[in-house]
């Protein structure tokens, strides 16, 4: 690579030629902190998790070849890794599944794509040739929530503004209603709900919105979604007919207090925050709308999963699933036109 191409390729990952490891100094430490410095654009919590998966590659190499030299970095040394990680067990368990060695060695991948552009390994991109390990889990159809839960759930919903947030003691308020939290805020939790199922949208993505971010003339809502992308939902009639009622019945007593821009608002009884929620707060409502419906085992994801199917089962089209659910790799989008595990169990048991 000539040093025209270099200064090019600094300057388009936005740092100095200065700063490009050389000599004693051209380590993949060095390297990976530069890369997370200055390539990756992710949030803060994914940037965590890739700093965890290069960093226990670069605990690898220094255990079996004894340095981090960018020149020890092989693709012998990448397949030995795979195997060291395929290999690794706690306490009789495999410690790492297949699905997060995959997620480990993309995110080896880009990194090692990354270095080799600006300063070539001597046996090539080592990642190159690394095939994704097959994985036994289930397809994403089988875990999305079924018609029937999705009634439910959304039954369920629709019950919280008069079943929701009472107090569980029966004995002092046996001849009369029992009293709802103050801090309980059932038309902000139906609303979630409906968004998830009508949507598909992740679970980060809710608390992500803003209110201006709802366009209920193009039945839209536009959010800043993984990797910083700004991505525009569908969202059914329904769906927001119930954002339309929480920002009409409820979201106002909290607005007065939170000076905040989010859609969703924790309650103003809340002394810690911002006012805006987390995902783990979204999880917590999800898992009570899911324990009053009597559905079990399911996610927020669940419900993103069921929009894939859905729009799958309507139109028969991967571009449309690609479209809702914002996947920028079509593969994606693709596993919904696979049939079920329990659809083809049905097929089969249909010839006895």
């Amino acid at each position: 690579m000539t040093s025209l191409e270099l200064a090019q390729i600094a300057i388009r990952n936005k740092f100095p030629l200065s700063v490009v490891p050389t000599g004693a100094h051209d380590t993949l430490a060095r390297w990976a902190e530069m890369y997370l410095h200055f390539e990756v654009t992710t949030a803060p919590s994914s940037r965590l998790v890739q700093r965890r998966d290069i960093g226990l590659f670069l605990d690898f190499l220094a255990a079996e070849e004894g340095g981090l030299s960018r020149a020890l970095w092989t693709p012998r040394v990448s397949r030995a890794f795979l195997d060291h990680l395929r290999a690794a067990m706690v306490n009789g368990r495999r410690r790492w599944n297949d699905r997060t060695n995959n997620r480990i060695l993309a995110h080896l991948k880009t990194f090692a794509k990354w270095v080799h552009k600006l300063a070539t390994f001597p046996l090539g991109n080592p990642m190159e040739k690394m095939r994704s390990v097959p994985t036994a889990s289930s397809l994403a159809i089988d875990r999305a929530i079924t018609p029937r839960e999705r009634r439910r759930i959304l039954d369920a919903a629709d019950m919280l503004a008069h079943d929701g947030g009472r107090s569980v003691d029966r004995r002092r308020y046996r001849a009369k209603e029992r009293p709802q939290r103050v801090s309980f805020r059932p038309w902000r939790n139906r609303a979630i709900a409906y968004l998830l199922i009508e949507t598909g949208m992740r679970r980060a993505a809710v608390t992500n919105l803003d209110l201006a971010d709802v366009d209920f003339r193009e039945r839209q809502v536009s959010v800043i979604e993984k990797g910083g992308v700004c991505h525009a939902y569908q969202i059914s009639r329904e769906g927001l007919e119930a954002v339309r009622a929480y920002i009409d019945e409820e979201r106002g007593q909290d607005a007065d207090v939170w000076a905040s821009s989010a859609l969703f608002l924790a309650s103003f009884q809340n002394p810690n925050g911002t006012g805006r929620m987390t995902p783990q707060t979204v999880n917590l409502i999800w898992q009570e709308v899911c324990r009053v419906a009597g559905v079990g085992g399911r996610t927020p994801h669940s419900a993103r999963h069921a929009m894939g199917k859905h729009i799958m089962d309507k139109t028969g089209n991967v571009a449309a699933v690609q479209r809702q659910l914002g996947h920028k790799n079509a593969a994606y989008s693709l596993q919904y036109a696979r049939v079920s595990n329990t659809a083809l169990q049905a097929v089969l048991d249909k010839r006895e």
